[in-house]
């Protein structure tokens, strides 16, 4: 079995998939200027409707989903473990527990709805994972560990995941931290038990491996995990891929972040609107314009009238360089990246991203 650690880097496959979410135009229109349990409800209409596939089946099921929406970047035939980002062959599902199986983020315990369809086979809350990892996770909670002992997959890979050997909690690795999050959150806003299916709800309690109340926690950790690990590009492409091409429903919450606080954080009462999103005024197309690009080392800014913030954002989301400019000096050093970027610029209260390659 082909397997390695995966540590995503810009690549051509990436071209397949534009860098940020491609929402769209009205999907969230009804549920602006609504505020707790209404915007609550309002999101749940918007959601709920989708496509359901079968866990298993001869047709298109979840495994082959799976197998689009993280498929590993730099190897189209893997797909990349969500607790380890471990890169293993697609094509090794199960295999008698010596390939891949399928994570239920929200543990199908808690609420007891199994692998039937619905909650059981919402890909917006499944993720590849081995199966020892997945043995170990089974339905603990989710929260910062306090007596750490470290996850280790199938093949002896640290994961860089932990479990608290004190408490039945589960700490995945940072850089998924905000992901978990984020999935569980989707799932409290879609089942709502309105159509048959449990009603999943928040908690702070750390439940016993036994209890199948339909609730998951621990919430207040999950939200701070949500603030400090913020979408990325993975994220976004996943929930375009999962729209468009299969259950047509997106998770809200990789969207428009600032929800999670409208409804259980900092800004709850508070009405919603995209506005806060959406942000600054954009420049015209034709106010400026970097050159050259492709680029090599250097790049130019033209058409800047003041102080600009220029902030650089690789494939996968991250911001890999910043740097203030003036209009009368306004070339950046990009010696150091290669490979496809947007240049995100803020001036005199605008903003504008261009794409540019670098090489």
């Amino acid at each position: 079995m082909t397997l390695k650690l995966q540590y995503p880097l810009v690549t051509v496959l990436l071209f397949t998939h534009l860098i940020f979410a491609q929402i769209p135009i009205d999907y969230y229109e009804s549920a602006e200027n609504l505020a707790d349990a209404n915007l609550k409800f309002e999101l749940n209409q918007i959601i709920d409707s989708h496509i359901e596939f079968t866990y298993t089946s001869s047709n298109t099921d979840v495994w082959d989903i799976l197998k689009d929406t993280d498929r590993d970047p730099e190897n189209s035939d893997n797909v990349i473990l969500i607790y380890s980002g471990v890169s293993v062959d697609a094509a090794q599902e199960y295999n008698s527990g010596n390939g891949w199986t399928r994570e239920h983020v929200w543990a199908k315990s808690r609420g007891d709805f199994g692998t039937t369809r619905g909650p059981g086979t919402d890909v917006h809350a499944l993720r590849p994972l081995d199966n020892t990892t997945n043995s170990t996770r089974n339905n603990r909670s989710f929260n910062n560990c306090t007596n750490c002992q470290d996850v280790t997959d199938k093949w002896g890979t640290i994961t860089g995941s932990q479990l608290d050997i004190s408490d039945w909690s589960f700490e995945p690795r940072d850089a998924v931290k905000g992901d978990v999050a984020r999935m569980l959150f989707y799932m409290v806003v879609r089942y709502e038990g309105l159509d048959g299916y449990p009603d999943l709800e928040p908690t702070e309690l750390m439940l016993p491996n036994g209890n199948n109340d339909p609730v998951h926690g621990v919430w207040s950790t999950l939200m701070d995990w949500h603030r400090n690990d913020p979408v990325d590009g993975w994220e976004e492409n996943r929930n375009d891929i999962i729209y468009y091409s299969y259950q047509n429903n997106r998770n809200p919450f990789i969207d428009y972040p600032e929800l999670a606080e409208h409804l259980w954080g900092t800004e709850t009462g508070v009405i919603w609107s995209k506005a806060e999103t959406l942000g600054l005024p954009t420049f015209t197309d034709s106010s400026l314009s970097i050159y050259p690009n492709p680029a090599v080392a250097i790049i130019h800014i033209r058409g800047l009238t003041t102080r600009t913030e220029v902030s650089i954002y690789d494939m996968l989301g991250r911001k890999v360089k910043y740097a203030t400019v003036e209009s009368n000096t306004n070339t950046i050093d990009v010696s150091q990246l290669s490979g496809v970027y947007v240049v995100h610029l803020i001036s005199e209260n605008k903003a504008v991203s261009k794409r540019i390659i670098i090489k």
